[in-house]
């Protein structure tokens, strides 16, 4: 079973630079949540309460999101505002985080690996906040059962351009189900013209523990960092790594374009909001 999610969340934003040289990316709002917010839901959703968070220098802010803010509910409270009250309540009680500081930027593998005390023994979800999934199924959800009906770590693809392959890490792998694939092979950003897909790997995993030890022992890759798809390459060699093409949307909210899409799609979910935002999207047009 899988009980337990881990969110690396140490990065320093620099694209967002310099609205990220104070508050952590995590929290910029996607229309009036923090986009963190939309992965621990998404956790939550998909049967999980125990969520560790990664963390680094200049993140406390997080934490404090997701803490009980006693001045805040009491003043609410006060003015009568419970609905605001309620919705503030709810953020503090929606799951158990566990803080981990990663003392140094090494790499997503690294981060994963900072985990390891408190994950212990046990397979685990790992979802990057800068990836938004939205559809109606979460996306975690849908890999926790698919891990358990393959036995095998399982990684989120999606289909991207050829031209944009270069960007992303990209899996070989052969298809033995409805949208899940055998990986044999994985290439963390191919140059151009050389990917051995168009399966590009986007920041959702459920990985069993055996992970750990394969990362503890892994040599830096590109970048001089310890990266998550070489460690699962070595996995891939051991046991099975599967593939699963997820339908709906996924926006890159770590991209400053990807974020502005992320703001104007959920906001024309909104019922408040949608009508005025459509007659300006239609002026502007």
């Amino acid at each position: 079973m899988v009980t337990k999610a881990l969110i690396p969340a140490a990065g320093l934003g620099t694209r967002f630079l310099p609205a990220s040289k104070a508050i952590p990316k995590e929290l910029f709002p996607i229309v009036d949540k923090p986009s963190i917010q939309y992965i621990v839901e998404e956790i939550v959703a998909s049967g999980i309460r125990d969520i560790i968070l990664i963390t680094g220098r200049g993140k406390s802010a997080i934490k404090d999101h997701f803490d009980t803010s006693y001045e805040l509910e009491d003043l609410l409270d006060k003015q009568g505002k419970k609905d605001v009250l309620e919705t503030v309540r709810k953020i503090s009680h929606m799951a158990n985080i566990i803080s981990v500081r990663q003392k140094a930027p090494r790499g997503l593998g690294h981060a994963i690996l900072c985990g390891r005390p408190v994950i212990g023994n046990e397979p685990f979800a790992v979802l990057l906040p800068d990836d938004l999934i939205d559809q109606e199924i979460p996306c975690t959800k849908q890999m926790i059962d698919l891990f358990e009906k393959h036995q095998g770590a399982m990684i989120a693809v999606t289909k991207v351009a050829k031209e944009n392959t270069h960007l992303y890490g990209i899996i070989d792998a052969k298809e033995v189900g409805e949208r899940v694939y055998r990986i044999k092979n994985m290439v963390e950003k191919p140059p151009p013209g050389t990917a051995p897909s168009n399966l590009a790997i986007i920041g959702r995993y459920i990985l069993p523990p055996e992970i750990f030890p394969i990362l503890e022992k892994l040599p830096p890759g590109r970048g001089g960092e310890i990266q998550i798809t070489d460690g699962l390459v070595e996995l891939a060699k051991r046991a099975p790594v599967y593939a699963f093409e997820f339908p709906g949307y996924r926006y890159d909210a770590g991209d400053k374009f990807g974020f502005l899409q992320a703001n104007i799609m959920y906001a024309l979910k909104d019922p408040d909001l949608a009508p005025r935002l459509r007659r300006l999207l239609k002026e502007i047009s």
